[in-house]
């Protein structure tokens, strides 16, 4: 299999948008991968009927195969060319939400996509984005993209285009850098079963915003059992990130969760562990707190209750970790409400599970 290695990604600056998105939907169009923004984060494209060109996404990655991908449309009118059928409470998901940063989990058409792009399954995960680059890239190309995040596999997601660079230079054709995302995790995926919703996972759109567009006894707060596959008997996600360790930086990270009142002392003595170690430290701190710690490095993640701030900015301090050399980094968990959800998974997904709850 071959893909770009020759250290000459083209990169179309904010100031290109228009040219860059004329000459990045015709490499699309041959079977090329170009990295875009979204709403959420950076995602790398592929044209999701090209076997070929999927297989490019998973080699420029890094990624296991068997981790499905969400195929992105420039309208929700495409969908029904994907999929087999749409049920009533799926459709009153899209039409509150698309475009939007909600991905549905929907029986996949016979050959409509590579079945590299569905891990196999009998279901495709789609979302219509509400960039309006990435729907103008998407309807210029003429195909419906297959677009994980545009980073090494494991890494933090991509929310800026120098992320990409970092990760991705000289294995993919392009990158169409639309400034700084919006949100800055990625996309909630659900999948309705028997009328209810089922959150594969949490994202962009919270639960409680499901429930307020389809009626709060619809919305299951259990996660979907995964298939299994006969021949090796491991379990096959239909929702991306929900299966590998994600979104982690160079150094270790430990998460602390629990009573305010106590989470500081537990907090700055860890840190201070990781220091005695020899290790150069971070912590990331909610606001009110920030006054409160030393360590090597201590990065303002906004107020505990605005727990959106500290998810626009978590990628991306993971990254800065990674460039100033940090070997440790203590994290503040927040509240799990709305969007605090979505955070926390990913906070916990970056941690590889190390986590202290102070009761």
């Amino acid at each position: 299999m071959e893909y770009n290695m020759t250290g000459t990604t083209k990169v179309w600056s904010v100031e290109q948008t228009q040219t860059g998105i004329q000459e990045a939907a015709a490499v699309l169009a041959v079977g090329g991968v170009i990295a875009f923004p979204t709403e959420t984060v950076y995602g790398l494209g592929g044209d999701a009927r090209n076997t070929e060109a999927v297989e490019r996404i998973f080699a420029a990655k890094g990624r296991p195969s068997d981790n499905p991908l969400i195929v992105h449309l420039a309208d929700r009118e495409e969908v029904y060319v994907l999929v087999e059928q749409v049920n009533e409470v799926e459709e009153m998901l899209m039409e509150a939400f698309w475009p939007g940063p909600l991905t549905l989990v929907l029986p996949v058409r016979a050959g409509a996509v590579s079945e590299l792009v569905t891990a196999g399954l009998d279901t495709v995960a789609v979302r219509v984005p509400a960039h309006e680059i990435a729907r103008a890239l998407i309807q210029q190309s003429g195909c419906p993209l297959a677009a994980p995040s545009a980073n090494r596999s494991g890494r933090p997601s991509p929310t800026q285009a120098k992320h990409v660079v970092e990760d991705l230079d000289g294995r993919i054709d392009g990158i169409l850098d639309g400034g700084a995302t919006g949100v800055g995790l990625e996309s909630t995926v659900v999948r309705v079963l028997a009328g209810e919703v089922h959150i594969l996972r949490p994202g962009g759109i919270t639960r409680e915003q499901l429930q307020q567009a389809v009626g709060s006894s619809r919305v299951a707060l259990v996660r979907t059992p995964e298939k299994k596959d006969n021949k090796e008997q491991v379990q096959v996600p239909r929702s991306p990130g929900v299966k590998y360790t994600h979104y982690a930086p160079k150094g270790e990270m430990l998460l602390i969760t629990g009573k305010q009142e106590k989470l500081k002392v537990i907090v700055q003595e860890k840190a201070d562990e990781a220091k005695k170690r020899g290790c150069r430290v971070a912590i990331l701190s909610c606001s009110e707190h920030i006054s409160s710690y030393q360590a090597d490095e201590v990065f303002d993640c906004g107020p505990y209750n605005v727990p959106h701030q500290a998810a626009h900015s978590l990628y991306a301090l993971l990254r800065e970790c990674d460039e100033r050399g940090v070997e440790f980094i203590v994290a503040e968990g927040y509240s799990e409400d709305g969007i605090g959800a979505a955070l926390m998974n990913r906070l916990r997904k970056a941690a590889g599970g190390h986590e202290i709850t102070i009761e």
